[in-house]
């Protein structure tokens, strides 16, 4: 479900002190049955598991598809637009607590580099010609006892290109995509097996 800017703003998320030069393009949220303050690294393993990009439906894996040969065919993902070239990767900015809670390597398949991962947040970025990206997962009470993951979207468009870019795009992300994710990565935890990963210390 598509949520106001402000469910992410209002919340003390860690990812605040990194972000200020970025907009807040999307917030989502997504229904997790039974959960509990302490289960969002259960969530995490969940959609590592059952969620990921491989695993979404023709029309999303289309879309992607597409994106992807544009990007090839137009110089979108080439190395002189990613992080470290084109941009300051956040992670640079992080401190030493956030910044050795994960192995920047370990991107899962997805086009998004790890910045950190705590007890109820986590955020991972990426960069190419279109922006400069940070996808954000957080974890709130529902307000019906149990606990909900929330995603959120900041971006800093690569000027004009980037800013018409991100516009064209905005009814796939809300007819397709993100409806899409949401039934995956709900599915996610509704089926996830397994013992519950150990909480990290989520403030320093």
């Amino acid at each position: 479900m598509k949520l106001a800017r402000t469910a992410h703003t209002d919340r003390p998320w860690r990812i605040h002190e990194f972000t200020r030069d970025f907009r807040v393009e999307d917030v989502w949220s997504y229904r997790t049955p039974g959960a509990g303050p302490g289960d969002f690294p259960a969530m995490i393993a969940a959609i590592r598991d059952g969620g990921g990009f491989a695993k979404q439906n023709s029309p999303v894996q289309f879309l992607f598809a597409v994106r992807w040969k544009l990007g090839a065919l137009l110089g979108w993902d080439k190395s002189t637009a990613s992080l470290g070239t084109r941009v300051r990767p956040l992670r640079d900015r992080l401190p030493d607590d956030l910044a050795e809670t994960v192995d920047p390597s370990e991107t899962g398949g997805t086009p998004f580099t790890p910045l950190y991962e705590l007890a109820d947040e986590s955020a991972r970025e990426l960069a190419n010609s279109t922006c400069h990206a940070v996808m954000h997962l957080g974890w709130v009470p529902s307000g019906n006892g149990d606990h909900e993951l929330r995603m959120a979207v900041l971006v800093k468009p690569n000027g004009r290109f980037g800013r018409l870019y991100m516009a064209f795009i905005a009814p796939f992300r809300y007819l397709i995509i993100y409806p899409a994710m949401t039934r995956q990565w709900e599915r996610a935890w509704r089926e996830r097996t397994g013992p519950l990963p150990k909480a990290a210390d989520p403030r320093p």
